[in-house]
């Protein structure tokens, strides 16, 4: 066994037990032990690190540690100018994980295609994310420790909507923000469909207040511009900055 000193830094210090954080500590690791590998075993999943220095220069997760090393971690906050993995997939596709199914349904509301099933193992969510290219979202710490997963976030809010403005902010969504593209059901594109060909699916008092129609043709749920669209657009707008362009509210 060999040791280093380790310190965390910003909110990389949750990940550690209690009398770890915010301060420099000695760690020991297995002779020849990557740094990622060390980092993980601490446990900070290799995802939520955004700069590694070790002895004061910029090091990648493969650099092998040596005893005496002191190694400072940094958050995805942080730029690296060692890159610790490739570019951000685009576009950007999710996966949730099964905690995670109301966060889900935002961000396809937002327009971002996000795949959840709660049902799902973690073996599947690393599959699907490396042949997908997916970011992973989870509140599971070890799945985001695997290997297949490149992208992914450690999910802290409780909160779905507060889940939503964590994720916007670290991955700068709100440009990317498409709003009421994709099925809130299924996750499939949304296609506008005329009003005729909606009348017989619909309520009366939508048929008389509303114009704008749209469809899944995976699911068959009809979208329309009612009072639920507007309350949703005001929300996309309030966490993402941005407008609704087409109709919402599924039909039961």
């Amino acid at each position: 066994m060999t040791m280093a000193t380790f310190r965390f830094h910003a909110e990389l210090n949750t990940f550690l037990p209690a009398r770890l954080r915010q301060r420099t500590f000695a760690a020991s690791y297995a002779r020849h032990a990557s740094v990622k590998h060390t980092i993980e075993a601490l446990g900070v999943p290799h995802t939520e690190v955004g700069r590694i220095v070790i002895n004061g220069e910029a090091a990648g997760f493969e650099r092998p540690l040596a005893d005496g090393d002191s190694v400072v971690v940094y958050p995805p906050s942080e730029r690296a100018s060692v890159p610790l993995r490739g570019a951000l997939p685009e576009p950007l596709w999710f996966l949730a994980d099964a905690h995670l199914g109301r966060l889900a349904r935002l961000l396809r509301m937002a327009g971002f295609d996000t795949l959840y099933d709660n049902r799902i193992d973690d073996r599947d969510v690393e599959r699907i994310a490396a042949q997908e290219q997916r970011i992973v979202l989870t509140r599971d710490r070890e799945l985001l420790k695997r290997r297949g997963i490149e992208h992914g976030c450690y999910v802290r809010a409780l909160d779905p909507l507060e889940q939503l403005r964590e994720v916007a902010a670290r991955l700068s969504l709100h440009a990317r923000a498409r709003p009421w593209r994709l099925c809130l059901h299924c996750n499939a594109p949304l296609r506008r469909i005329d009003k005729a060909d909606v009348l017989a699916r619909v309520p009366p008092s939508v048929r008389e207040r509303c114009d704008r129609f749209a469809t899944c043709d995976v699911c068959g749920r009809i979208y329309w511009e009612g009072s639920h669209w507007q309350r949703m657009s005001e929300l996309m707008n309030e966490v993402l900055g941005v407008r609704a362009a087409t109709a919402s509210r599924a039909t039961p």
